[in-house]
């Protein structure tokens, strides 16, 4: 064999164990990949944990993303995704799915913190989200039009702000829609006439950092982590992944993980409450 031959071969075997390597590289990497999508009030939580969980796992990625509940049961269901994110428990119609619950929050409603009204009966938030109610003044506060903001389809919020107060969403009449809670908390506190409803957690932790909303209490409880934990807060909701099928290798180990004591700290952190 002449050196050009023998320099020839040699080349075509390294490509070719550079080549293998790579590609064994690269189903190593695309069997320690977790994808989670849905709802916005269990991502920001779900993140920090994924984070977590890779730092103790540094060959392990987590992609979070959101785009509501009902994109997260439908992504688990079809595949789209290995976990899907939950603000709500399962309906009858999703029990092919199954859940596990990482943390507890609340629904709270909202409204500028320079809004003079103190507290709402459940009547008058029905009478407000449908249009009978148009000005605070008629419910004790200033002379202000009220800004209705409602969630969009899809959302669990929205759900279970409809279940609660027996409406359905065709009765809403909104003057703003708007999809996660950072979007709610947003408009809310940048217009002092509007009213809206999102996780206690979240309202919460904005409160705290100078955010211009207040929660209002419900049923004469204070929306607070508190009331929630405690079970005296009336509109408290399961934040849930949702799983298809036997859970095995490294959606097993993360679902374990996000159960366990050693995220404890992340979900206090959130303001949400431990299952």
């Amino acid at each position: 064999m002449s050196q050009a031959s023998r320099k020839f071969l040699t080349k075509s075997l390294t490509l070719t164990v550079s080549i293998g390597l790579s590609v064994f590289s690269n189903i190593s990497i695309a069997g320690e990949r977790l994808t989670l999508t849905g709802s916005s009030t269990v991502a920001p939580l779900a993140l920090e944990m994924a984070k977590r969980y890779e730092k103790n796992h540094p060959d392990v990625r987590i992609n979070v993303q959101t785009g509501g509940s009902t994109r997260g049961i439908n992504d688990a269901r079809v595949g789209l995704s290995d976990i899907g994110m939950v603000s709500r428990g399962l309906k009858d119609s999703e029990k092919d799915l199954t859940p596990h619950v990482i943390a507890l929050d609340g629904i709270g409603i909202i409204v500028h913190s320079s809004n003079t009204v103190t507290q709402l009966t459940r009547d008058q938030i029905v009478d407000i989200y449908t249009g009978n109610i148009k000005n605070w003044r008629q419910v004790g506060g200033d002379d202000v039009e009220i800004t209705v903001v409602n969630k969009a389809e899809g959302r669990s919020t929205l759900e279970l702000f409809l279940h609660f107060f027996k409406l359905k969403n065709s009765q809403i009449k909104p003057q703003v829609v708007i999809g996660d809670n950072q979007q709610g908390i947003k408009t809310v506190s940048g217009n002092p006439g509007a009213i809206g409803y999102v996780s206690i957690g979240t309202a919460e932790f904005e409160h705290n950092r100078g955010t211009a909303i207040k929660l209002l209490p419900m049923d004469g409880e204070q929306a607070s982590v508190v009331g929630v934990a405690s079970g005296d807060y009336p509109l408290s909701r399961p934040l849930n992944l949702v799983t298809k099928g036997e859970l095995n290798g490294v959606t097993a180990d993360f679902i374990k993980f996000v159960q366990s004591d050693a995220v404890s700290d992340l979900i206090e952190n959130q303001f949400f409450v431990a299952p």
